[in-house]
């Protein structure tokens, strides 16, 4: 594969990954976000599955394998996108989801060398400290509009964002030491069979399992299903595979500029000078925490 086109693929992920919070605010108008997660995550394994089987691709044969995968599927998908739809669904502020999501370089990067032997240079260390100030930056208007007096309210939506969020760092980790090999469309299979079968029963329990059919509903599932759950999961599983992980999930850093600059041109949502300044400043951050 050419250097270019690895350079374009933690690029296309962002942007990939960030329409996920477009969807999430769409889908919430006419599902429950467990149930919807629940279809989307069916639906998906079903596909790939399919996909796999009539390309003829080989199904793991040991049952650690088959473990190791499902254990990266509960917490690559279940716990992380359960926790972070379920917050927001719940009261949690966007702005405060979108900043603890964006904390798991940070995680990330203080794990990478105990769990992976990774080592983070001081260059990459100052990329990741700019990230997280380009962050702050940009959802500092959403930050600010919170109301203390209702910040209790909000503990125990902050409590499950911040779960999903170490989930799907630990989830990196344990996709980058344990699942080395296999068919990518295998694998993914089971991952979203193993994410469905611990989300499920959550939203039978919790949720009235809401969904209103109509076009924009196919719509968001169509996107959520074959863009993000095929298209921008597979890329990310392609690259850990390839490439480090503090060093991969460091793009993570642009999703919330990005997400603002969507917002913007979906909703008419206002872009102020401190929010440029903070998209920059996070723009820096990949740069320097994501060279070799």
């Amino acid at each position: 594969m050419s250097p270019l086109l690895m350079r374009a693929m933690p690029l296309l992920f962002t942007f990939l990954w960030s329409t996920g919070w477009i969807v999430a605010g769409y889908s919430a108008r006419y599902a429950d976000a467990l149930t919807f997660l629940s279809l989307r995550f069916a639906s998906a394994a079903v596909l790939v599955g399919l996909m796999a089987l009539a390309a003829g691709a080989p199904w793991p044969r040991r049952r650690r394998a088959v473990i190791d995968i499902a254990i990266t599927g509960v917490l690559l998908h279940g716990i992380y996108l359960a926790g972070v739809w379920w917050a927001v669904r719940h009261g949690l502020p966007a702005g405060i989801s979108g900043l603890i999501a964006g904390l798991q370089p940070i995680l990330t990067a203080l794990f990478a060398p105990v769990l992976v032997g990774e080592r983070i240079s001081g260059v990459r260390w100052l990329g990741i400290a700019c990230g997280f100030v380009g962050i702050a930056l940009v959802l500092e208007p959403q930050l600010a509009g919170v109301d203390p007096a209702v910040l209790w309210a909000v503990l125990l939506p902050v409590l499950i964002n911040i779960v999903g969020m170490i989930a799907v760092t630990l989830g990196s980790f344990y996709q980058k030491a344990r699942v080395v090999s296999g068919d990518l469309r295998t694998v993914t299979a089971i991952q979203y069979t193993a994410a469905f079968l611990v989300t499920i029963p959550v939203a039978w329990a919790l949720e009235p399992m809401r969904i209103e059919w109509n076009v924009t509903m196919l719509l968001v599932l169509f996107w959520s299903v074959v863009v993000l759950s095929l298209g921008g999961i597979g890329l990310y599983l392609f690259m850990l595979r390839r490439g480090e992980v503090s060093r991969i999930v460091t793009f993570l850093y642009l999703v919330p500029a990005l997400v603002a600059v969507e917002a913007w041109l979906l909703f008419g949502e206002t872009l102020s000078a401190l929010q440029v300044a903070g998209m920059a400043v996070s723009i820096l951050g990949v740069v320097l925490a994501s060279r070799k």
